[in-house]
């Protein structure tokens, strides 16, 4: 039994069929079925694991943070603290419950791909045609096929009558390919083996034979698969950054814990209270709120992204987006229409060009500056009239009045055009019905139908430019009929030539009358002119790329189409600052043999083309390796080992497959690049917001771990009591922490440069203002313990509520010391944000709470305060706000160089 075939596109049809040990007669029997079916197993793709629910939330407990919160609660349990502990466990649960409601999802690539199989294929067997379910088709299989037959395996043509084939989702290809039974070299392109059909694909028009050369995972569907599987998804730096700060204060509670107990083991203090003071600081030194405030400021900006069209799959991702610095585009449905639309027609003597894009007959001609209706214009009609009858599309109106096309996406075009000139295919066929149709033909490139015409007959015919224009005699001018001599046939071909090589698609049309249908089709014809054909670029595709330009993002398109296309497309869109360079794959080499100079040409090349998968995931790891968050968009299965492996995978919604939506970390519900440039506008605001909030949030916690450290330090008694520090940490202040991270941003935020791959979410100079901070906070907390005890004469319970109280006043009021530098102390992104506002009043309610609310009071250990008390907590809390304003004032470079750094 032969192995699935290599390379079986070098290779004549005949001798595949000897090397898999069948005839195309009689094709395989039953026991041979059987046989190669246990080897080779079920065609079909293989699934990869699904992910359980229980794996899904045991994620969201990974979290270095979450876990040295879960440790504190294990250590307060040890010593017999059960109600702080519950309150840890509660905030550790919480946190999980809400990432895990927000992040419920298993992957679903295989399980799309798995369905791209899932189909009926006519095969002979035995020497009898019969339907099978195409998971049973082994290699060896001899298959019948015909317009409309989805292809369900690697196969190498037999016989070829005309076919094409819609390879867009596996090369990138937007027209259908054309095929044939010719071998072709070893080294071959995906997209140029034109003697195979792959499977995934769909024959759009044709009928032929061929056999089974490869199934399952051994086709190039089923390899995509197997990069899917192999593309290691990337921890987005959010993660990263989270971890690095949780790993952090690791080190500073082990540290500082330590100092305590030495300290208290030399002092020779009591052990119970050495212990506890070691849990009020550990429970200090967590800021118990982050991973909470993280998950729902990420959850909230899903929300709003989802609102902007752009559904995101991972919370992270919401962030990650806003650091993009390389977004990495196919082109096919992404930046162009994925529909072919004629522009142009070359007629002899005059160049028509065609405005409007899309299905509707909106538009018009114009030559020059003159517009030209058709109607009145002879060898214009002409050309609009040939290339409606020729050929097999239609375009039908559905029940809202817009049309659909079904068919070839260049005849779909030719039809529209028409349409545009006042001429429907439907009516031309009552005056000019058809006698005959002769497919289009592979080896010659053209296609022809004939039609009745009072009594004659009349042909129109459209193909490759080159073999039209051998077909021509004769050339059709405003005068009449010319003869078509050797020279002006190639100016007309040096002519198509340039048009192709701009990115057109160029098709030409010709035509001849005669007094019968029995003639020879392609002699003796009267050429009318070129048809030109673009997928013309999302109108709003432009302007997203000069904003993502602006915003210091470069744009790559990475395509399976031919370079000239692919060059023109950026050329329009402007995708390139200065000179547009272009590359194909086959000059890309492996990542690893990359020298210093080959590296800096592909960091300078804006367009690749004629890449395979496999060069894209290759093309992302370099850019990923040069230090670049790389964001991938793709809509076809050839995308989603890219999307996988990508820091932010960008799907298509409307054209994309299955397989590329289930891989993509960010699903685009309107298709439109400009989404991804509003994505990144809102990545960026959050990512300000989150260091918004850590900053505060790491303020207090460093806040009470100094003032619990130095009380101890100071033989003071314990300023603030661990369950005061939990409440504070984990309930009160959560709630200006999310007020921070719901923030709305402000208008020049996308005329910033990205910020540095790699940057960790708080800098040297973010450390020392969280220092200089913490250190007010502290301060004025044990001064007015050491006043209240001293001076006043308090006891240390009602002491000790005076100095929780400060704590809890000194740390709301400094929520306003973290806005921007530029912004104004009264007028500002803090003092416009309600929910700021909102937030203080629930936590200043919160707190009188448990003063006031007996029970409550008893559980914290708090004393009602009184006048005198009061007077102390105003005047000592107010003493980092005054400060904190005061720096800022002096302070030229302020809290941040930007607006989201």
């Amino acid at each position: 039994m032969p192995e699935q075939l290599k390379m079986p596109w070098t290779g004549e049809g005949e001798n595949i069929l000897h090397d898999l040990h069948v005839t195309r007669e009689q094709g395989l029997s039953g026991t041979e079925v059987k046989q190669r079916r246990r080897r080779h197993g079920e065609n079909r793709i293989k699934q990869k694991k699904r992910q359980s629910v229980w794996s899904i939330l045991l994620n969201q407990f990974e979290s270095v943070i979450v876990l040295l919160l879960a440790a504190a609660a294990a250590a307060t349990f040890f010593v017999g603290r059960w109600v702080e502990g519950v309150a840890i466990s509660v905030v550790v649960v919480f946190n999980a419950l809400i990432g895990f409601i927000t992040e419920l999802r298993a992957v679903r690539s295989m399980e799309a791909l798995e369905k791209l199989s899932q189909s009926m294929t006519t095969v002979r067997r035995g020497g009898r045609v019969k339907k099978i379910p195409s998971r049973q088709l082994v290699p060896g299989d001899v298959v019948v096929f015909e317009a409309g037959d989805t292809v369900s395996a690697d196969m190498r043509l037999l016989e070829a009558a005309g076919i094409e084939a819609d390879e867009s989702t596996l090369t990138g290809e937007s027209l259908p390919v054309s095929k044939n039974t010719e071998p072709v070299a070893a080294e071959a392109y995906l997209a140029e083996r034109r003697c195979m059909l792959f499977n995934g694909t769909a024959i759009t028009s044709g009928s032929g034979e061929a056999v089974v050369v490869a199934t399952g995972m051994g086709t190039e569907l089923g390899k995509i698969s197997e990069q899917i599987q192999q593309a290691e998804s990337e921890q987005t730096p959010l993660e990263d950054r989270l971890d690095d700060l949780g790993r952090a204060f690791i080190w500073l509670t082990v540290i500082l814990s330590a100092v305590v107990v030495f300290t208290g083991w030399i002092k020779e203090k009591d052990l119970l209270l050495v212990l506890e003071t070691g849990i009020a600081l550990a429970v200090a030194a967590i800021p118990e709120g982050m991973p909470i405030v993280a998950t729902i400021a990420l959850a909230r900006g899903m929300r709003r992204m989802a609102r902007r069209n752009a559904l995101v799959n991972r919370l992270s991702s919401v962030e990650t987006l806003g650091g993009a610095t390389v977004i990495a585009t196919d082109k096919t449905g992404t930046l162009t229409e994925n529909q072919m639309t004629v522009t142009r027609l070359i007629l002899p003597g005059i160049e028509v060009k065609i405005s409007g894009e899309g299905l509707k007959a909106e538009g018009e001609f114009s030559a020059g500056e003159e517009v030209i209706d058709p109607r009145d214009h002879q060898l214009l009609r002409r050309i609009l009239l040939a290339g409606a009858l020729c050929g097999n599309a239609d375009l039908q109106e559905n029940g809202e009045g817009n049309p659909e096309a079904v068919g070839d996406p260049m005849e779909v075009a030719l039809l529209v055009a028409a349409r545009k000139g006042g001429l429907r295919k439907e009516t031309l066929l009552e005056e000019y019905p058809e006698e005959l149709e002769v497919a289009f033909d592979p080896e010659n490139k053209m296609m022809a139908t004939v039609h009745e015409r009072k009594g004659s007959s009349f042909y129109a015919v459209k193909g490759a430019p080159e073999n039209v224009l051998e077909a021509c005699e004769n050339v059709q001018g405003e005068q009449g009929v010319a003869q078509l001599t050797g020279e002006e046939r190639g100016k007309w071909l040096k002519q198509s030539e340039g048009l192709a090589g701009k990115g057109l698609r160029i098709l030409a049309l010709a035509m001849k009358e005669e007094s019968g249908s029995d003639a020879e089709p392609y002699k003796g014809l009267t050429l009318l002119g070129l048809a030109c054909f673009v997928d013309p670029p999302r109108e709003e595709v432009k302007e997203a790329i000069a904003a993502a330009h602006a915003a210091g993002i470069r744009t790559i398109m990475v395509t399976g189409d031919q370079i000239a296309t692919a060059r023109s497309i950026a050329e329009h869109l402007q995708m390139a600052d200065d000179t547009l360079e272009a590359m194909e794959g086959s000059e890309l080499k492996e990542i690893g043999q990359l020298n210093e100079e080959e590296r800096k040409r592909i960091l300078g090349t804006t367009v690749f083309a004629r890449v395979s998968p496999k060069q894209k995931l290759d093309l992302i790891a370099f850019y990923q390796q040069e230090g670049n968050i790389v964001a991938m968009t793709g809509d076809g299965v050839n995308d989603a080992p890219a999307l996988e492996k990508a820091d932010i995978g960008v799907a298509m919604g409307r054209r994309g497959t299955q397989v590329a939506r289930e891989a993509a970390d960010m699903i685009l519900k309107d298709d439109s690049f400009a989404t991804i440039v509003a994505a990144i506008e809102e990545g960026r605001i959050i990512f300000g917001n989150i260091r918004q909030f850590i900053l505060f949030l790491l303020t207090i916690s460093l806040s009470m771990i100094l003032t619990v450290f130095f009380g101890s330090i100071l033989n003071l008694p314990m300023p603030i009591l661990p369950l005061q520090v939990l409440y504070l940490n984990a309930v009160t202040h959560v709630f200006p922490a999310l007020a921070l991270g719901m923030g709305e941003g402000y208008g020049n935020i996308m005329n910033q440069p990205p910020r540095a791959p790699g940057l960790p979410i708080l800098e040297r100079r973010h450390w020392g203002h969280i220092i200089f901070y913490a250190a007010l906070i502290s301060i004025a907390a044990l001064c007015g313990l050491f006043y209240a005890l001293h001076y006043q004469g308090m006891s240390v319970s009602r002491a000790q509520t005076v100095s929780f109280l400060i704590v809890a006043f000194g740390q709301l009021l400094h929520v306003f010391n973290v806005r921007r530098k530029e912004s104004n102390f009264l007028v500002n992104e803090l003092t416009r944000n309600m929910y700021v506002w909102m937030a203080i009043f629930l936590s200043v309610v919160m707190t009188l709470a448990i003063l006031y609310i007996r029970p409550l009071a008893d559980v914290m250990q708090i004393v009602s305060p009184g006048f005198a008390d009061w007077s102390l907590v105003f005047a000592f809390s107010m003493i980092p706000l005054v400060f904190g304003q005061v720096f800022l004032l002096i302070k030229k470079d302020g809290l941040a160089k930007s607006h989201f750094m």
